[in-house]
């Protein structure tokens, strides 16, 4: 039966690659690099390079695959993203049936770690019901852009006897930031959500480019940096065509003890 790999590859340093990783890379016999255009051909040339530095299974052979682009949600988010993953669970079937033998293994390699806002498993998981071709699935773990930013601002994610919460853009704007939140880590926010909130005194450490050597940090109160890191935000978006983003937001001080 046909295996395929998810491999976490990190959140683009090539350092972030674990021995798993590293080992699943040579076990593949096909490497799919996914190409999202050219305004963001930084992201399949980081996956090449990964493959030229780890890559040493001669066997192996690298097939690169166009991913559509989402259409603007129409009549709602929900389902847009449901049609755009239907698209690209058509295009995995067809590569899983033409590139991989009956005994491959394949492997897909997805940025941070696939259990964190990737649809990678998701969409495996589409390909699996519609019953067109079986495989086998092992997911290896990656560095996410979480950890990257709280290496990167050199700080603990939690506070002592602290909550947690990983949400996105759109639910901060949609929703605001909870009273219960303790370190809240949005991710996936294209419009700057935080200049919405009403707290600027709210403590912030936003990073772009996480881990590589085009890596960005600003951090402070909210109401002091929201509009520096709006602007810094779009200049590099600008310069590069793209950006990959996420932030921290908490209250300032420790939790009170209840």
């Amino acid at each position: 039966m046909r295996k395929l790999l998810v491999i976490g590859i990190g959140a683009g340093n090539p350092d972030h690659m674990t021995v798993q990783a590293i080992d699943g890379l040579n076990r593949a016999d096909v490497l799919f690099i996914p190409d999202k255009g050219a305004k963001k051909n930084d992201l399949a040339e980081l996956r090449r390079r990964i493959c030229d530095r780890f890559v040493t299974n001669p066997g192996s052979r690298r097939v690169e695959f166009d991913v559509p682009v989402r259409a603007e949600p129409a009549p709602s988010y929900r389902s847009t993203v449901d049609d755009w993953h239907e698209a690209i669970a058509a295009i995995y079937e067809s590569l899983i049936r033409d590139e991989l033998s009956q005994d491959g293994c394949g492997a897909f390699l997805i940025w941070g770690d696939p259990s964190l806002y990737d649809s990678a498993l998701r969409i495996l998981e589409r390909v699996r019901m519609r019953g067109n071709v079986e495989f086998e699935l092992e997911v290896i773990p990656g560095i996410t852009a979480v950890q990257a930013l709280a290496a990167g601002h050199k700080m603990a994610l939690n506070r002592i006897g602290d909550a947690v919460q990983i949400t996105t853009g759109r639910r901060l704007t949609e929703e605001g930031l909870p009273d219960t939140a303790g370190s809240t880590v949005v991710m996936l926010d294209g419009k700057c959500a935080f200049n919405t909130l009403g707290d600027k005194d709210l403590v912030i450490h936003w990073g772009a480019y996480l881990g590589t050597p085009d890596e960005i940090l600003i951090s402070g109160r909210l109401g002091d940096v929201g509009d520096e890191i709006a602007k810094t935000r779009e200049e590099a978006r600008r310069k590069k065509g793209w950006i990959m983003d996420t932030y921290l937001l908490r209250k300032p001080g420790e939790p009170e003890e209840e």
